[in-house]
């Protein structure tokens, strides 16, 4: 099993830091003082050196392992900025088509750069938590539930070590600030989104909950797994030129215990460095805690969809109760909802 760090809490004690080893969940806290924190927003902040040193120490460490059953699992970090890129170009190009039919798919600028809006960070869930269907505008005159509620398979990457306001992070430097990656489940009320989203892009229609996997992969676990990014075309602007990893990671959608899509994390267009020097290229500063998810990861397969309004051509969405699991299997990573 890969390893990933989380936060639990045991029956009758209080929230720690824990690392996820092949044999269970390994108790952190009398490894270091970062570790007695209720999140790893502290083991995050300390960089990169501290990250490889601790992951070696957790390897060889001599631990009693807790069944996953007998804790409950927290959210992994405290939410600093939660910025939702859009960075699959199937994804994009199939929405559209579907929200804006007759016209270009893609906007004029989406192959310069990264797309992305601000989310709201305090309506990040760790996975698991119950969503509920949110009321909003559908259209002009009508408030109500939203009536196409949806999914989008996301990865996301959380930002461990700080930048300076104003100092942009160039992009040969940007994996000095991420720790690990992580799933991402952007609940989308589609109608709600439809009705709002021009001029200024999504608000209400994606604000409501944002569920994250319990467990991060640091992206040392996962040098094996990089892959050239596909053709950039035209190629970036030079903040934006380097030499990027995609990511080869099979990744699934479960409703209701059925399996209805399977795609890859290697399709997505822009990669986590450009997402990063693309933020900060105006002077933005990156915090510990802040989560930059990728945007739903579409291939070009109608069964290799990352949403429903893509699955199923804008007709089917999530009725109350049903079960939504994402998964990334390879690294033992899912994210769940029910829909209450």
């Amino acid at each position: 099993m890969t390893l990933a760090y989380g936060v639990f809490r045991p029956a009758g004690g209080g929230p720690r830091v824990g690392a996820r080893r092949d044999e269970g969940i390994v108790d952190l806290s009398e490894l270091d003082d970062v570790f007695r924190a209720c999140t790893l927003n502290a083991f995050m902040a300390r960089g990169r050196d501290f990250w490889r040193k601790t992951h070696e120490r957790v390897r060889a460490l001599d631990a009693p392992a807790i069944d996953p059953a007998d804790v409950e699992l927290l959210l992994p970090f405290s939410v600093a900025d939660y910025v939702d890129f859009y960075s699959s170009l199937e994804h994009a190009t199939n929405l559209g088509r579907i929200l804006r039919p007759g016209q270009e798919p893609l906007l004029p600028n989406w192959r310069h750069l990264p797309i992305g809006y601000h989310g709201r960070a305090g309506t990040v869930v760790v996975s698991g938590t119950p969503i509920r269907r949110p009321s909003g505008q559908l259209k002009a005159g009508e408030f109500a539930p939203t009536r196409r509620l949806d999914v989008e398979l996301e990865l996301g990457f959380v930002v461990g070590v700080p930048s300076l306001l104003s100092e942009p992070v160039p992009i040969e430097r940007a994996l000095e600030h991420v720790f690990g990656l992580l799933l991402v489940n952007d609940w989308s009320a589609r109608d709600i989104q439809a009705w709002e989203y021009q001029p200024l892009g999504p608000f209400l229609g994606k604000s409501f909950a944002t569920s994250i996997s319990a467990w991060v992969v640091p992206l040392d676990e996962l040098a094996d797994r990089r892959v050239e990014l596909p053709p950039q075309e035209p190629p970036p602007l030079s903040y934006l030129a380097a030499d990027p990893w995609a990511y080869d990671l099979e990744l699934e959608i479960e409703l209701n215990g059925e399996s209805i899509s399977r795609t890859n994390a290697r399709h997505l267009y822009w990669s986590i460095e450009q997402q990063v020097a693309h933020l900060t290229v105006n002077g933005a500063a990156l915090r510990t805690g802040d989560l930059l998810a990728s945007g739903t990861i579409s291939g070009s397969e109608p069964d290799a969809r990352g949403s429903l309004i893509e699955l199923f051509d804008n007709t089917r969405f999530l009725a109350d109760g049903d079960e939504v699991v994402l998964r990334a299997p390879s690294i033992s990573l899912e994210v769940s909802g029910r829909i209450v």
